[in-house]
């Protein structure tokens, strides 16, 4: 199942990806990537690169390997977090 919905996610950032001009015409520009992303086509490049993640995140998912970076890049932080969340739930 876990395959299906990944392909779902692939589609709807390969959807982003392709689709970029529509919606910017349908959605308007985003302030914030045209400022920092390039002068014109700042929002169009933010639309791309967030499909890119979307496809890349979803096969990391799918082959179950997206904790290992999440694991290495916010391990320690994660760790406490889940301990506090854990004897929470405990005390209860």
């Amino acid at each position: 199942m876990k395959f299906f919905y990944g392909f779902l996610v692939i589609g709807i950032g390969v959807l982003l990806i392709m689709k970029t001009e529509w919606l910017v015409e349908n959605f308007g520009r985003i302030d914030w990537a045209e400022q920092h992303l390039g002068m014109e086509g700042g929002t169009r490049i933010f639309y791309k690169l967030f499909g890119a993640v979307i496809i890349i995140m979803s096969f990391l998912m799918m082959m179950g390997i997206f904790n290992a970076p999440l694991n290495n890049t916010f391990g320690k932080s994660l760790n406490s977090l889940n301990s506090n969340v854990n004897t929470n739930t405990n005390s209860q």
